[in-house]
């Protein structure tokens, strides 16, 4: 081999190196797969298989990625791929689904979690066996039932989900004073605790005890009892037969249990968003603002940061001057966007903000900046100005500094006035460099929620809207008011609907992008 290397000749390429796992590595995926596996096992008890799905993927990246000993790569991209599942894929997932589904407040929890809480319900039979009882309690505020049958048979209780500790053998004929640290309740005592005692049940499921009286403790029975086969729960106690109608157990004479579970409802809700004359008005009111918001917010910004940036990007102004100005236009970007609109909310307040003194003092008006529609948006568009103008011009300030000054030396060699320059040479170039990103700042003001729902909470309110729905609400908000201030409890499933229409709506947006950022990318090849 050292001859063939000193002769020139060619060294056999090197066997890839395939790494074992190591001990530590599979002990790590055992305890991680225990605790995915426990996770799978809720999941499904709880009938949420959306989840369940989740995490048997991320089970799968996880020993895919540190089991195999071709993929060792591959684990330290396992973090980062699980996450994606688990914060990206599974919401908009969920979401896709809850959108079909009348995911409500009130209809909340999944069929199996409604039906563990109402198989909890318990009730008293009239023919119930009654016991005397004795109470005892601990330092610790704990407490010991103590049952005597009739046919003088003790039962030692303790409350539901504690572990009882004694081996004292104890008859109705010798009641001790003390059982462990626990001591005997007087008559007066008891009469002091009565009220602790009455809430806590005692035993174990389903045989538990409570206390009815001073002098009476009974067993009660599971009162709803489910039945697989016909999908319908039995009152034990009236004989009624509830049947699921839309996520919620109905008697035949109307009578509903709760809680109430969610179930797929096919089109409905987006039935609902295209078709109820009763939404169509505010939807319609919303949707038109949403765009007329977007659109004004990216022009105003836009030309406001660009004729800024023409300014101070001219060589006559002195270069102290125009490094100075150029930090004081960034000092937005250093304030919280929260703090910014609450300080400016604050300062348009109709009655002590600084703003309407001055303009008081000036033309001797105080616009309604909160509680007029047409002045609620001028006000929100002038907070969008300041939040949105130092990118704006910061981007624009970069994009003018990249164009050669040999095309506008030239120009004005050709006679070009100023405006001129801007508008044939220095526009054009900006739009090819700027397009891409217009387009996306239109779909960030889109979904601009935090300067509507901090200005003014979106309103004013509508007047006579079947929906918590303002006169400056975009779909974002109104799908937020939806989704956690509606009158009739929150209307996940539909809020959901209309959040796919605007994942839908920025799909295509972003497709639109590409296509036009592409042929800038040819076009400005040939500039």
């Amino acid at each position: 081999m050292k001859a063939n290397q000193i002769a020139g000749g060619d060294t056999p390429p090197a066997s890839p190196r395939i790494i074992t796992p190591n001990a530590f590595t599979i002990l790590v995926t055992i305890i991680l797969d225990a605790l995915l596996i426990w996770l799978v096992w809720k999941s499904v008890t709880d009938g949420l298989w959306f989840f369940t799905v989740t995490i048997i993927l991320i089970a799968l990246i996880i020993n895919y990625a540190f089991l195999s000993r071709k993929n060792y790569p591959l684990r330290w991209l396992a973090p980062s791929l699980s996450m994606l599942v688990l914060m990206v894929l599974y919401p908009l997932a969920y979401t896709l689904y809850t959108a079909f589904t009348n995911y409500s407040q009130n209809q909340l929890l999944t069929k199996q979690q409604a039906l563990q809480v109402i198989e909890s319900r318990q009730y008293l039979p009239e023919e119930a066996s009654a016991y005397q009882w004795v109470a005892y309690r601990s330092p610790e505020n704990k407490y010991l039932l103590l049952l005597i049958a009739d046919n003088k048979q003790v039962i030692l209780l303790a409350p539901e989900g504690q572990a009882l500790e004694t081996d004292i053998s104890i008859s109705s004929d010798n009641i001790p004073e003390e059982i462990g640290s626990y001591i005997r309740l007087t008559r007066v005592e008891s009469v002091k605790y009565l009220t602790d005692l009455t809430n806590i049940e005692f035993g174990s499921p389903p045989s538990t005890y409570r206390i009815k009286s001073l002098n009476e403790a009974a067993q009660y029975q599971q009162r709803y009892l489910y039945q697989p086969d016909t999908d319908t729960l039995l009152d034990q106690e009236t004989g009624m037969l509830f049947t699921p109608i839309e996520g919620t157990f109905t008697s035949p004479d109307g009578q509903a249990l709760v809680p109430s579970f969610f179930v797929p409802i096919g089109l409905r809700n987006f039935n609902r968003l295209l078709h109820s004359p009763a939404l169509r008005g505010p939807l319609l009111t919303v949707i038109g603002w949403t765009f007329e918001f977007a659109t004004l917010a990216v022009v105003t910004t836009f030309f406001i940061g660009l004729f800024l940036a023409l300014i101070f990007n001219d060589p006559l102004i002195p270069g102290r001057i125009r490094k100075l100005a150029r930090s004081v236009f960034l000092l937005p970007y250093a304030i919280p966007f929260y703090l910014s609109i609450l300080v400016w909310r604050g300062m348009m307040n109709p009655h002590i903000g600084v703003l309407n003194r001055l303009l008081v003092q000036l033309i001797h008006y105080s616009p309604p900046w909160l509680s007029d529609p047409t002045w609620t948006k001028i006000g929100i568009l002038i907070v969008n100005i300041y939040l949105g103008f130092p990118y704006m011009f910061l981007i624009c300030t970069g994009a003018l500094q990249s164009i050669p000054s040999d095309l506008l030396e030239a120009a004005e060699v050709d006679g070009a006035s100023p405006w001129q320059k801007i508008y044939q040479i220095q526009f054009p170039l900006l739009l090819i460099a700027l397009g891409p990103l217009l387009i996306f700042s239109f779909a960030f003001n889109f979904n601009n929620f935090n300067v509507i729902y901090l200005f003014n909470n979106g309103g004013p309110p509508i007047p006579g809207a079947p929906t918590p729905a303002g006169y400056t609400d975009i779909l974002i908000s109104y799908t937020y008011r939806l989704a956690f201030e509606g009158g009739r409890g929150g209307e996940y499933g539909y809020a959901a609907a209309i959040s796919i229409l605007i994942f839908l709506f920025l799909a295509v947006l972003t497709l639109i992008q590409f296509r036009y950022t592409r042929i800038w990318e040819q076009a400005s090849e040939n500039v």
